[in-house]
């Protein structure tokens, strides 16, 4: 199948005991079994739920894996992903990540014993440069939150490899989603999306996802999930497979409104730098257009006023676009990342890789392209 074909067939069959073409709801927690350990597959809904299981198959079919995980939260399924190491081990990270992330490596997992470092990813030298033989977990995130920053997939997956074919290779697709980009394709080991996003698309559900190929890798992941109890709820489940199957048409809009937004406000006098890998300036343009089918709906940029008070004034001041947390639902979302999604990340860190107060981050949605640019127009005044 191809992709538009995959998000709403992939890994699907009509429920078999009524032909249903969506999957119900399997709202409950336990299964009926004829004989001690003799059932139909599903014991306990922390290991399997039938609507779950449906929800995971779309996952591992969209990212062309073999096996799909869904968690309560993106940050659970990052958590289980680093559940696979142990103390000593280390983790080479980007310098420009999701706060959560950051928080989570920097403040509850280093407790534990794991070690972090974290690199520029515009240059392969700067991960490889890196490596130790404590390093167990390359984690890219591609393109970057905030910054847009993008890593070669590819060729970062193959130069580690060929220095220690053990080290996994994990990559952040939330940006992306795979309708632009499929990371197991170029190498990489896991796949997770804060399933909250994109995929759900709908700003109705907070979910993560973990998608693999490798079987033994499969089985530890399921393993951690069941034994740590992350799971994603039947009915969350449901709302994140009825997401899915609309992904191919809300990203094509997602794509053109970014390309406009992007365009609008490079255009702009009173709008600084704007972050945005379509661009031909875009420092890694040449990379995202080789392993991204498009550019995405996200665009972040800086006020040439560089004061706070400039970018509290317009995110006060946008209508259609929505003050708010997240982003990659239909609506239009701003965000303040040095006070919202980035300020678990210490100030001194957060300049030192360009998280100014200036800086603006759009998640654009998919309304009407003249709508979202006078709004624009009005908050720039």
């Amino acid at each position: 199948m191809k992709f538009n074909t995959k998000t709403i067939h992939g890994g699907q069959k009509n429920e078999e005991a009524t032909g249903a073409v969506m999957p119900p709801i399997f709202q409950t927690s336990t299964y009926a079994q004829s004989s001690p350990g003799v059932h139909k597959g599903y014991e306990y809904s922390r290991g399997e739920n039938p609507t779950r299981s449906a929800l995971e198959n779309a996952f591992a079919a969209i990212e062309n894996g073999t096996h799909g995980f869904a968690f309560s939260s993106g940050l659970s399924a990052i958590d289980c992903v680093l559940r696979l190491l142990n103390p000593g081990d280390e983790v080479i990270a980007g310098d420009d990540l999701y706060g959560g992330t950051y928080r989570m490596f920097t403040r509850l997992f280093d407790k534990y014993g794991l070690k972090f470092q974290f690199v520029d990813m515009n240059e392969v030298i700067n991960v490889t440069n890196a490596i130790s033989s404590a390093t167990k977990l390359i984690w890219l995130e591609t393109p970057t939150n905030p910054l847009m920053k993008i890593a070669d997939i590819a060729v970062i997956t193959a130069k580690v490899k060929a220095q220690n074919k053990d080290i996994l290779v994990a990559v952040d697709n939330t940006f992306a989603t795979p309708y632009l980009q499929r990371p197991l394709d170029l190498g990489a080991d896991i796949v997770m999306h804060s399933a909250t996003k994109y995929l759900g698309g709908h700003s109705d559900l907070v979910m993560g996802a973990l998608m693999v190929k490798d079987a033994n890798l499969a089985a530890q992941i399921h393993f951690i999930q069941f034994a740590g109890g992350a799971i994603a709820g039947p009915m969350d489940s449901f709302l994140a497979l009825r997401g899915i199957k609309t992904l191919h048409l809300r990203m094509q809009r997602h794509c053109e409104n970014g390309k406009a937004v992007a365009t609008f406000l490079k255009n702009h006098d009173q709008v600084g730098e704007v972050y945005y890998p379509g661009f031909e300036n875009h420092p890694n343009h040449a990379i995202a257009k080789k392993q991204m089918d498009d550019f995405g709906g996200m665009v972040s940029f800086r006020l040439k006023d560089q004061r706070k008070a400039a970018a509290f004034t317009f995110l006060e001041k946008v209508r259609v676009f929505t003050l708010a947390e997240s982003l990659g639902g239909v609506e239009s979302l701003a965000n303040h990342p040095s006070t919202m999604t980035h300020a678990s990340i210490p100030e001194p860190e957060r300049l030192k890789i360009g998280i100014t107060d200036s800086l603006i981050r759009l998640s654009v949605g998919i309304e009407d392209i003249d709508d979202l640019l006078d709004d624009l127009r009005q908050a720039l005044v």
